[in-house]
């Protein structure tokens, strides 16, 4: 082949690929408008940054995420909590507490010493069960009346917010309406249900 004629084959194959070109274009732009091209582009350019949102099947994460649920506790209270021995600070019910134990001076968990009242208002919690895996809301209630008995005092964090925000603050003494002295005995855990 000489020189000439693989220069004539060339133009002719680009020459071909033109007109193909050409035609297939032309006829692109005969059955579409360029607002509909920009706006399909549009679109495309809006849409492609969400696929990663997309729901998608990640059988393996799921089971080795529902794994670690079931074997870690929620937070780092929760994971040194017991639930044999409520005189310790570390009884599960307590992971929100501020305040001296009612077991350790002559109540319950959930009740008062004796001579002493109840607050009529308490802050919250969500404690972690490690017995069986649950958390629970917990009413932390102050008992006054009384001088303070001081004999475990403990203080767990959990949850706790800022003043301004009261329902969950644990610095509070709650004493304030009782009827009787607005002195603060205690600190009782109830367990007002399950934690959702």
């Amino acid at each position: 082949m000489l020189p000439s004629e693989k220069t004539q084959n060339t133009e002719q194959g680009v020459s071909l690929f033109d007109r193909m070109t050409e035609t297939v274009l032309r006829r692109f732009a005969g059955r579409t408008s360029r607002r509909g091209v920009v706006a399909r582009l549009g679109g495309l350019a809006a849409a492609v940054p969400l696929f990663p949102l997309l729901p998608v099947s990640r059988a393996s994460a799921a089971t080795t995420t529902a794994g670690k649920a079931a074997s870690k506790a929620p937070s780092p209270f929760a994971s040194k909590a017991q639930a044999k021995d409520p005189n310790a600070c570390d009884y599960w019910r307590y992971c929100a507490i501020d305040g001296n134990l009612c077991t350790s001076c002559g109540g319950g968990v959930h009740s008062c010493p004796p001579g002493t009242a109840p607050s009529p208002t308490s802050w919250i919690g969500s404690c972690y069960n490690p017995q069986d895996g649950n958390s629970y809301m917990i009413a932390y209630r102050d008992c006054c009346g009384q001088d303070s008995c001081n004999e475990v005092t403990c203080l767990g964090t959990d949850g706790d917010q800022p003043s301004y925000r009261p329902m969950a603050n644990n610095d509070i003494i709650w004493c304030f309406g009782t009827g009787t002295s607005e002195m603060y005995n205690c600190s009782t855990a109830a367990v007002i249900g399950k934690s959702s």
